[in-house]
Parts: C-alpha cells; sequence; structure tokens
C-alpha cells in the first residue's frame, strides 16, 4: 500500500483517523509503513517496548494475554481496519499484550517519533485523535 492515495482511502475507514481532513490523512499516510507477517509470527511480543502503532490491512490477528500464573488467554481478534498499540503512540512503555498472526497479515506501521511529529504539525488534528483515543480507553474501562 504504497500509494498514497490508497493509504488515505484505508486510513479513512479506521475508526481512530475517521475525523480528519483529507489532508491530515494525508500527512499521515506519508509516515506509514507497510510490513508483512507470516501466518503464526509475532508482530508484537508482549513485555517488550512499544514504540510502534498498528493497523491490519489484511489478515487477521490475535492479541494474547499471557497471565501471572503462565496461562495464556486471547483477549481480542483483529481484522482489516481494526488497530492495535495505541499506548505505544502515547508512552514507551511496555506492550501489555502480544500479538500474533493468524493468517497471512499485512500492516500499516506508525513509530511514535513519527506519530509525535505530525500531531506538533497539526494541533486541529492531535484534538481529533485524541478525542478518540480517550473513546477508545473509555470503552475498554467499561468492559472492565
Amino acid at each position: 500500500m504504497a500509494d498514497v492515495k490508497k493509504t488515505v482511502d484505508f486510513l479513512n475507514r479506521v475508526p481512530l483517523f475517521r475525523g480528519l481532513k483529507k489532508r491530515q490523512l494525508e500527512r499521515l499516510a506519508k509516515r506509514f509503513i507497510p510490513r508483512e507477517y507470516a501466518a503464526g509470527k509475532a508482530i508484537v511480543t508482549q513485555g517488550k517496548g512499544g514504540e510502534g502503532f498498528f493497523i491490519v490491512v489484511s489478515g487477521k490477528a490475535e492479541a494474547i494475554r499471557e497471565r501471572a500464573d503462565g496461562t495464556k488467554a486471547v483477549v481480542n481478534t483483529f481484522g482489516p481496519t481494526d488497530f492495535f498499540g495505541e499506548l505505544a503512540l502515547l508512552d514507551d512503555g511496555p506492550r501489555t499484550a502480544s500479538v500474533v498472526a493468524t493468517e497471512a497479515t499485512q500492516c500499516l506501521v506508525l513509530t511514535r517519533w513519527d506519530f509525535l511529529a505530525a500531531l506538533k504539525e497539526d494541533v486541529d488534528m492531535a484534538i481529533t485523535i485524541l478525542q478518540e483515543l480517550a473513546k477508545r480507553f473509555r470503552m475498554a474501562l467499561d468492559v472492565l
């Protein structure tokens, strides 16, 4: 998905970016890096540093959390336009779960430093994205 127009069209379908203007999406689209993962490959690993945010373009993946007693549980599944790693955009803390591709999966990856640079360039974009992140965090807390 190297074509900026295709990436913009795709990002427009991602809930986190729905409120952004076309020029803002174009600015962000140029910062994403495409990555491919084979079935069974770890995309991110629980406990490791988290410097990137991932959007599934195609394929499927599962978030797996290892508990203190060593048992593992699937805590979420991801398909096209789903995203994960949003906490890594805000801090450089460890991953709270592993995410493993369950089939061949293509993702768009945005690094924390590229995300922060984009926010510094456009305050309106920053507010829109942070409001969407806040909604997502509230929904997660409601589940708990």
